[in-house]
Order: C-alpha cells, then structure tokens, then sequence
C-alpha cells in the first residue's frame, strides 16, 4: 500500500505504460487518449450535425469513454482510501512561478492564476481560453498529448510526430513567452 502513496520512479512507470500499446493491438488496434472519450460523449449525448460527431461511438468510442470515465474514478477512490494530496512541485517550478510575480505557489496550480474567486484577466486567458485553444487542437490534431504521444509515436504515425512537436513548441512558447508577457 505505501507504494502507491508516492510518485513511482520512471523505470517501474515508463515500461507499465509502454505495455498500453502493445495491449490494445491484441485487443484489436484501440487507439489510447483522453479526448476520444470526449468526442464520444459529445456523439452519444448531442447526436449533431456535425461530420466529427457523426460515427458509430458504440462500437469504436465506448473503449476511450470507459478509459476516461476509469481516470475520473481511480481518482476519486485513490483520493478516499489512500489519503492522497496535492502532487509536490519541484522547488525549481516554485522558484520560477514565484519570479514572475505569483505569490501563492501551493498546489498543483498557482491560485492566483487558476482560481474562479481571483479571477483576473490574465486568469481568464489561462482558463477559459487556453481551455478553448486546448479543446480545438485536440480535435484539429485528431487526438490529445496521450494518444499521439503514446499510441502515435508507438505506431511510429508521422502525424503523431508532428503533433507531439507542435505540443512541446506550444509549451515551451507559452512558458517562455506567453506567461512573462502575461503576468
């Protein structure tokens, strides 16, 4: 039990996740990601008009769905029984967030960035724009950071490459540029 309590060390995690792609071949070419559980949501409760939102979601979707459905859950029971909290952030992020001018860096998300109550107009951008820009490149790059980074680049898919480029580029420019100009 006190194994789970903690971060585990990259050479017992990497492999563990490595053996998804490999898994769900046998399983029949499933492809792994949080944001096809959200396109089949939206296809199973708002049937649309909408080319992305038309396809049988019984029959390829409900896999991702379960899977996410499976994060909201392993969550919220791992939260109950084991007790867990806040994830702990390197001192050198700590450092660096408290640099440009945030003042409480408790958490997994600075408050004064990523809180509803302290809302500001940097805030909103972070929040409901990013949560925007996010939602539209998953769909626009046909999958989320899991899916092209894990499945993708396991299937050695040239698309996946790209994306998972374009994911680290867009990070580090919102890191090195967007937020100092931001805050």
């Amino acid at each position: 039990m006190r194994a789970l309590m903690g971060p585990w060390p990259w050479y017992v995690a990497g492999p563990l996740i490595g053996l998804f792609v490999p898994l769900l071949l046998v399983l029949g070419n499933r492809q792994f990601g949080v944001s096809g559980g959200l396109r089949t949501m939206c296809a199973a409760l708002l049937p649309s008009r909408s080319e992305f939102f038309r396809f049988d979601w019984k029959r390829a979707g409900v896999w991702n769905l379960a899977f996410a459905m499976g994060i909201l859950l392993g969550g919220a029971l791992a939260s109950h029984t084991l007790g867990t909290t806040t994830p702990v952030i390197s001192g050198a992020t700590r450092d660096a967030i408290a640099a440009l001018g945030i003042d409480n860096v408790s958490g997994l998300a600075p408050a004064d960035i990523f809180s509803w109550p302290l809302l500001t107009v940097p805030g909103f951008l972070c929040i409901v724009v990013g949560g925007f820009l996010v939602g539209f490149g998953t769909a626009y790059a046909g999958g989320c950071t899991s899916g092209h980074g894990i499945t993708g680049l396991a299937t050695l898919q040239l698309p996946s490459l790209v994306a998972v480029l374009g994911f680290f580029a867009g990070g580090l420019f919102a890191t090195f540029v967007l937020l100092p100009l931001l805050l």
